[in-house]
Formats: structure tokens, C-alpha cells, sequence
């Protein structure tokens, strides 16, 4: 691993800290509330708006703060569901084998082969498009992608020779859990946290955009981009903003999660000891 790859790790980690630092204390750092009328719309950047004012003439600084604090939040939230579900879901399908591996697997394979895109539209046209509903849905629908992996993991792990051995000692199904299997795929687990979680915010910025995502007054980065696609016909640069904050963040995640491959490598094959 190269020294350049380490410095660039580390500026995305710093970059990343601080977009959290700033979206986290978002009521107390931004100038204007999240909804408060600061200007004329589209007001260009002053020493007032520093990065200027959106459609409607809210201040666009303050609006993504809390943009990014919403879309941080539902997509940090949604991973660590799918991934809680779909990775203990998976370790119980590679443990228990037989009808428990047969029923799961067939179940992730039918939700797997609808376009995740019209899933989530007919859920949130029906159900409403609330924050419970919201994190539900993209949690289901990455949690396939988490049983999938951890299973391809998991099976190879219990294949091997020491876990014949945890067997006969009688171990449960936790204690494989947290012993054998989770310790021998935590790295790539790890990864695909990551990747999850970078498409867990532009899944929701996308629904934003098509009107099904974070409803006003509230704002995330893709309602941010749908409310101001119009200044592009006038030469503004204001939808832009927040595209390029969520594909910086995106970015980042991608150069930590790669550090994190190319530092730890693959799991080891068994657990030492």
C-alpha cells in the first residue's frame, strides 16, 4: 500500500468527519433555519447567503446542512438495519443448511429479480412516503444484497476444518455466529458496509428527485437538486451544489472503503487460536 493511497484515505476520513461534524450540528451552525425565507429566490452568493438562496429564497447553505444531515441520517440508518438482518439472516442460512438455506435463499432471489427502482416506487406510492417508510424500504431491499454476499462468505467459512470441530463440541448457532463465522469475513463485511451506504444515499436522493423521497418542508440532497433544476435554464449554478456534495461524499466512501480492501486483504481462512 502506497503512501499516496494512505494520504488519500486520510483526506477522505477528514472530509468525511467533517460533513458528519457539520451535519450533526446543523441547528447550531447554520445561519438561517431549514425553512426560513432569507432572500429573493436564487439570490446569488453574499456575504448574507454565503452560497446564495434556493427557488423559493432560502438560504442554500443552511439548507445543506440539513440536507445532508437527513440524507446522512436515513442512509446510515437504513444500512445498519439491512445489513443487521441481512447478515444474521445469511449466517443462519449457512449454519443451519437444508430447508432454512433453500427457503431464504429462493425468497432473496425473487425480491433480488424485481428493479429495486419500481419496488421502492410501488411501497412509497402506497404506503406514503414518511421517514418509517422510507428506512424501511431501502433497508429491505439492501438487506438482500448484504444476505447475499455474507452467505457466499459464510458457506465458505463453514466448510473448513475447525468449525467440524465446534460442532462436535456442541456449539449453538450464536456462538458460530460470534466466534467462528463473523471474525473470518469481517473485512469484506466491512466493505460492503461502506459501498452500501454510499448507495443507500443516492437511492434516496433519487427518490427525492422523483418527488417520492424526504417531503417538504424538510430537505435532503436530491429534493435540493429537483427544487432548483430550473436555475439551470438561467445559467445557475444552484442544483449543482448539492449534486456535487453528494458525489464528493460518495467519492470519499469509495477511497476509504478501497484503503480499507487493499490494508486488510482477504479474511484469514480460519480463526486463530
Amino acid at each position: 500500500m502506497t503512501a499516496g493511497r494512505s494520504y488519500l484515505a486520510f483526506a477522505a476520513a477528514a472530509f468525511l468527519a467533517l460533513l458528519a461534524g457539520a451535519a450533526i450540528l446543523a441547528p447550531l451552525i447554520a445561519p438561517w433555519s431549514e425553512t426560513a425565507i432569507a432572500g429573493d429566490p436564487w439570490s446569488p452568493w453574499s456575504a448574507r447567503n454565503w452560497l446564495g438562496t434556493d427557488s423559493l429564497g432560502r438560504d442554500l447553505l443552511s439548507r445543506l446542512l440539513f440536507g445532508a444531515r437527513n440524507t446522512i441520517a436515513i442512509a446510515l440508518l437504513a444500512t445498519l438495519i439491512s445489513g443487521t438482518v441481512g447478515i444474521v439472516l445469511a449466517f443462519a442460512a449457512a449454519t443451519f443448511k437444508g430447508w432454512v438455506d433453500q427457503a431464504l435463499s429462493r425468497s432473496v432471489d425473487v425480491f433480488m429479480s424485481i428493479p429495486t427502482l419500481i419496488f421502492a416506487l410501488v411501497v412509497l406510492s402506497g404506503l406514503g412516503s414518511s421517514i418509517p417508510v422510507l428506512l424501511g424500504t431501502i433497508a429491505f431491499l439492501d438487506s438482500t444484497r448484504f444476505y447475499r454476499l455474507a452467505r457466499a462468505l459464510a458457506v465458505d467459512v463453514m466448510a473448513l476444518d475447525f468449525i467440524e470441530t465446534a460442532r462436535l463440541r456442541g456449539e449453538g448457532f450464536w456462538w458460530f455466529l460470534r466466534r467462528e463465522i463473523l471474525p473470518n469475513v469481517r473485512a469484506p463485511l466491512l466493505a460492503e458496509f461502506g459501498l452500501r451506504f454510499s448507495f443507500a444515499a443516492l437511492f434516496l436522493s433519487s427518490l427525492s428527485f422523483l418527488g417520492l423521497g424526504v417531503q417538504p418542508p424538510a430537505a435532503d440532497l436530491g429534493s435540493m437538486v429537483k427544487d432548483n433544476v430550473n436555475a439551470i435554464a438561467f445559467g445557475l449554478a444552484v442544483p449543482l451544489v448539492p449534486a456535487i456534495l453528494l458525489a464528493l461524499m460518495t467519492i470519499a466512501v469509495n477511497i476509504l472503503v478501497d484503503w480499507h480492501i487493499s490494508r486488510d486483504g482477504a479474511p484469514k481462512a480460519g480463526r486463530q487460536g
